[in-house]
């Protein structure tokens, strides 16, 4: 009895703290755990008069909790004294810090030219994340739309006295270009073709594809940068370079006129590589020759060795010549027995009255009936 006695008693104690008296009870068991931790005497602060105003007073936000400098950063901080305040925030490894500085270095360098070349050497001898936040930063600056700024980024990009890995970013940041001149375009292409340019080709490489998608979707012209794709497409000795040029049109979509649409069945009838040849049959499905387009699918079909590129190559002749592909795609049925089920479903597709390649499409059952898109990133 005395025991249960004790313990309704303890109860009783702890819901009317609880409920009549909030300040008290576990905010103040909190305040002397955080008094204890600071090296103070132990001594609670609630346990004090000025502690307890101090618990009950309203919170609020200091904006020198994180850093207590970030105010004088913001108003003192120039391009000249950037990589002395820098220093310390880097070395805290955060990706939040990263990004603040930045943002806030693309703010100083503005359109100035000149504090745009100042970064640009920062970042041809900086390391690690350092090399990556003065890159960033020239990026995304309206200086590096100038001329003469770009022009300076592409030279660093192909300096060969530059390790590999800082050629790449450098080569990278050019992506943010709004347009390229053809003589940029064509360095970029013949270093994409050297065989020693590795990691940094790839970069120039995709560096044109990103630029050729800009400038597309603004003046409606892909030409220039489609050229310079597809010679490295061809002429590049890196199978990975090689894929990237052939592949990226694809997010493009520029219908190819009868050179690129010859340089594509190039591709397709010899490529090595079954990535590029699927890539080539989705590039040739939007050509403007399609009763050649068609032909040189039913051709290629028999020979091809890749259930995947032979699903392309199927797929794709209902892309280019809808419904009247259908007798082809029977044919190709008949070659590979593996296609008949799909066959089927596009005739009955196009029986149904679905015509528009992509409605049709997204009314596939199945849109990779043969593990071919688990091959892709």
């Amino acid at each position: 009895m005395v025991v249960l006695l004790a313990g309704a008693a303890l109860l009783s104690r702890g819901e009317g703290t609880e409920a009549g008296d909030p300040k008290r009870g576990a905010p103040a068991e909190g305040s002397r755990q955080g008094t204890a931790s600071r090296g103070g005497s132990g001594r609670a602060r609630g346990d004090t008069t000025e502690g307890m105003e101090a618990d009950s007073a309203p919170r609020r936000f200091e904006s020198g909790t994180c850093w207590r400098d970030l105010e004088r950063f913001n108003d003192q901080v120039t391009v000249a004294t950037f990589r002395d305040w820098a220093a310390p925030l880097l070395a805290s490894r955060d990706a939040v810090v990263r990004n603040y500085l930045k943002e806030r270095l693309t703010e100083l360098i503005g359109n100035d030219a000149g504090h745009a070349r100042e970064v640009l050497g920062w970042a041809r001898d900086a390391k690690g994340k350092e090399f990556q936040v003065y890159l960033s930063a020239l990026r995304d600056s309206e200086a590096v739309q100038q001329p003469q700024v770009a022009a300076q980024l592409m030279a660093a990009g192909l300096d060969p006295k530059l390790e590999t890995g800082r050629r790449a970013g450098m080569l990278s940041a050019l992506d943010s270009q709004k347009r390229l001149e053809p003589a940029a375009l064509d360095q970029l292409a013949n270093f994409a073709r050297d065989p020693a340019s590795a990691e940094a080709g790839w970069a120039a490489t995709r560096t044109v594809a990103r630029v050729m998608k800009k400038d597309f979707e603004r003046t409606g012209n892909a030409s220039p940068y489609l050229d310079r794709l597809l010679t490295i497409a061809t002429d590049s000795p890196d199978e990975d370079i090689r894929y990237l040029a052939q592949s990226t049109p694809m997010h493009t979509a520029p219908v190819l006129d009868a050179a690129s649409t010859e340089r594509f069945t190039r591709i397709l009838t010899s490529e090595g590589n079954d990535d590029g040849r699927d890539a080539a049959a989705h590039n040739l499905s939007l050509s403007q020759d399609k009763e050649q387009v068609l032909a040189l699918f039913a051709r290629t079909f028999p020979t091809e060795p890749s259930v995947c590129v032979r699903w392309a190559l199927f797929r794709f002749s209902a892309r280019v010549a809808g419904q009247d592909a259908l007798p082809v795609m029977a044919r190709m049925a008949a070659i590979d027995p593996r296609f008949q089920e799909q066959y089927r479903i596009f005739e009955q597709l196009y029986a149904s009255g679905v015509l528009d390649f992509m409605r049709l499409w997204n009314s596939l059952p199945n849109q990779d009936p043969f593990a071919c898109m688990e091959h892709h990133d």
